[in-house]
């Protein structure tokens, strides 16, 4: 008789300031709600690209240190995070090294690697009592957004094994834009002293339209597109809180994916200007 597997599903989190591992807020309590339904449906582990991390050339590397440290938080008290026990998976992240050379790609691990906010940030947040095996996987500095897509697409499979595939950027992520005033004097990271300056609503909307109208390679297409939008350097002045977008859509864009579009599940406006949306696609789900 065949095995049931449970197919997780992706998600691409707009991981904001370093303030949003400290701060409750809509954002926040969505990662909870999302790992609580990982750890129900038996998560095998989590995969995931952050956006602090690249590999230079034409490389791309998987951390395989066994036991990483954590890269300091500003802003943050220390005992939001310091005691938090980073679950390195060394295993998986191999495994990955493998499935991507078999893609062509130049891949290597990195067994000295330790981790950055922007993926520990949503670990502690998804998973308080502590996380399931996690495996960090690179961005390339060349920032090719076809490139990261392939990245996903090569990995989307361990999906159907029950790793959650998870992308670490930002929907709107434009730190020169910011409004900074509030957060460094008062530490109010949400305040709106004005509202958000028009192309960054532009982009934001732009993006909730590709991902909630299109599935399949539409979405892919879709994406990869966004960063020809007039506002995406606007938005984005570096590209490197994108790439995880292009990784997601690769992981969630397959022609069997078609009919399942993604989902705008919470959102908050910090600093005036930065927009972390939260983005799934897909759900747990039985196949054979």
């Amino acid at each position: 008789m065949p095995v049931e597997r449970k197919r997780a599903p992706v998600h691409f989190f707009s991981h904001g300031s370093t303030m949003m591992l400290g701060e409750e807020c809509e954002s926040a309590s969505y990662w909870k709600k999302c790992g609580d339904e990982a750890l129900a449906n038996g998560v095998k582990g989590v995969i995931m690209m952050g956006a602090h991390w690249d590999a230079l050339n034409d490389k791309i590397q998987v951390a395989t240190n066994p036991k990483p440290n954590k890269s300091p938080v500003a802003y943050v008290h220390p005992s939001k995070y310091v005691n938090y026990k980073l679950n390195s998976d060394p295993e998986t992240g191999r495994r990955c090294v493998q499935l991507l050379k078999a893609e062509g790609f130049n891949a290597e691990e990195n067994s000295k690697f330790d981790w950055i906010h922007d993926t520990y940030l949503i670990l502690i947040r998804m998973f308080p009592e502590g996380s399931p095996p996690t495996t960090i996987v690179s961005m390339n500095a060349r920032f090719d957004p076809h490139y990261h897509m392939k990245v996903g697409a090569t990995l989307r499979h361990l999906r159907d094994e029950g790793y959650v595939i998870v992308g670490s950027g930002g929907a709107v992520h434009n730190l020169y834009r910011n409004k900074w005033e509030p957060m460094i004097m008062y530490h109010d990271n949400f305040a709106l002293e004005t509202p958000p300056e028009n192309w960054a609503l532009e982009f934001r909307q732009a993006v909730q339209d590709v991902v909630t109208n299109n599935s399949g390679p539409r979405l892919r297409r879709g994406m990869t597109r966004l960063m020809k939008h007039p506002q995406y350097r606007h938005a984005h002045a570096t590209d490197d809180h994108f790439m995880s977008a292009m990784f997601v859509s690769g992981a969630a864009g397959s022609v069997e994916d078609e009919g399942v579009s993604g989902r705008l599940m919470a959102e908050d406006w910090e600093l005036t200007n930065m927009c972390n949306s939260q983005y799934s696609f897909g759900e747990w789900v039985t196949v054979a």
